[in-house]
């Protein structure tokens, strides 16, 4: 793949970890505006070279960072109605405060494939039993100005403190749905194995219709889709499973359809990047039926990423000889018989990198943080591809830490494709530098960066927006 460098040309400094980067005609405006959105609960706007503050709602979030600072809760995603610039409607995701417990698991988890208890665990006492509640809800911005909560669409139990997904909310410019995508829930290895569970909430793709006024303003904190009131299940339906963790879905406009980006944050292995274009969405509605009969669903054409069974393109990777128990020697592989039954239904990867990679022009990455198309002209040699970012390039040098930059493309036969770092020319300096966020504009012709000095929310102001534009 041919080399590319670009330049960094920053835009805001000194703000808090930036989560969501996006563009939007605020009502009665004729001027898109950068909105940065960052995990303690500020949203702003910059307007005229000028950074203004959209929405504060630092009060309304989960007390962030615990012991270690480092914390995946808080707001996490910020979604504007196709129409907001008529209508004000904005969506928002994020950890609510005073929801703190004391987690589903007393301590960290790993499988252990000789062992079929770590194997088959099940979340008990869930009224009791989860780590904190998430919310999604829509907002107005009204004519005065001043935004204000309308409803709130769903409450969701999560098991663990990680794994909540970031930048989750965005629109589907196919069917006009708001687009939530949920991670697993956390720990590592999804101990309950709530991806692959049809009912489980978690780890799912999902489209709600945010049309339908389902007349419940404040429903019930649920873990899965049965739990949930009958209109309420009747506005979701469920585009994907198989779900880790995915910072947001990404739709690129390719000959009167879209092909759909979503990048998988890996465990052990790899960070993997999928695309497709066909998929069936499934109506929940009919994935409790199914449930409740104990039918089995037709697949075809639902996606399925193929966590646990798989991370990226390679059977989950905790392998031990069950010498004591020369039953399970098969079984080596912690999820076995989940990488065999998935097989046949999961998503191969459009491309994947590595935790550790010898080629000498590739990087060693820690957690995949944003996938998003590049349509614009300015830079070439990037045109029609997809941009995606690591949070920090695993080097034996050690701090300070630096994110990374990278590319690649949809083949033409359909194929996996390799990938290409994006060299930058920006001088750090002995400031550590990790890439949290990546954003476009509506067009898709302009690509935003946020970077972070820390790898704590709790060490503020650290924050910078960059745009990414042609090298100088």
């Amino acid at each position: 793949m041919i080399k590319v460098k670009v330049s960094l040309r920053p835009l805001v400094n000194k703000i808090n970890l930036p989560t969501v980067l996006k563009t939007a005609l605020l009502p009665g405006d004729s001027i898109e505006r950068l909105f940065i959105a960052t995990q303690v609960g500020e949203i702003f706007y910059i307007g005229d070279g000028v950074i203004e503050t959209f929405l504060d709602i630092r009060s309304r979030i989960i007390t962030l960072g615990g012991r270690s600072g480092y914390d995946e809760r808080g707001l996490l995603g910020l979604a504007f109605h196709p129409n907001f610039n008529n209508n004000g409607l904005f969506y928002l995701h994020y950890s609510v405060a005073g929801t703190q417990g004391p987690g589903a698991l007393p301590g960290s988890f790993e499988p252990n494939p000789c062992d079929s208890r770590t194997l088959n665990l099940k979340w008990t006492n869930r009224e009791t039993q989860y780590d904190h509640i998430d919310t999604v809800e829509e907002w107005i911005l009204q004519s005065n100005g001043q935004p204000e909560k309308r409803r709130t669409l769903l409450n969701l139990r999560r098991p663990f403190s990680n794994h909540n997904g970031v930048n989750s909310l965005n629109f589907s410019p196919e069917t006009g749905k708001l687009v939530l995508t949920t991670g697993d829930g956390g720990s590592g290895y999804d101990p309950f194995n709530l991806s692959q569970n049809d009912m489980e909430i978690a780890g799912k793709i999902i489209e709600i219709d945010v049309v339908k006024n389902t007349f419940i303003n404040n429903p019930p904190v649920v873990t899965r889709f049965d739990e949930l009131p009958p209109p309420i299940q009747e506005t979701l339906t469920v585009i994907a499973k198989g779900v880790r963790n995915i910072p947001g879905i990404s739709y690129q406009s390719f000959y009167n359809q879209y092909i759909k980006y979503a990048g998988q944050v890996g465990q052990d292995l790899a960070e993997s990047i999928f695309s497709f274009v066909q998929y069936k969405p499934m109506p929940v509605t009919q994935l409790i039926q199914a449930s409740i009969m104990k039918s089995d669903l037709n697949q075809e054409g639902f996606i399925n990423f193929g966590w646990r069974g798989w991370e990226g393109a390679f059977p989950t990777s905790i392998i031990k000889e069950c010498s004591a128990n020369p039953s399970l020697d098969q079984q080596t592989i912690a999820y076995y018989n989940e990488a065999v039954t998935t097989s046949p239904w999961r998503l191969q990867p459009l491309t994947s990198y590595f935790h550790n990679d010898p080629r000498p022009d590739k990087f060693e990455g820690t957690a995949l943080t944003a996938v998003q198309p590049y349509m614009g002209n300015a830079i070439p040699a990037l045109t029609g591809s997809v941009v995606f970012t690591d949070f920090d390039r695993n080097e034996e040098s050690g701090p300070p830490g630096r994110g990374v930059l990278a590319y690649t493309r949809v083949r033409a036969d359909g194929k996996p494709n390799d990938f290409s770092v994006i060299e930058t020319d920006y001088n750090f300096g002995s400031e550590s530098s990790y890439y949290v966020s990546l954003g476009t504009n509506l067009d898709q012709t302009r690509l935003f960066l946020g970077v972070y000095g820390s790898m704590n929310v709790t060490d503020s102001n650290k924050g910078t927006i960059f745009e990414i534009v042609p090298d100088s």
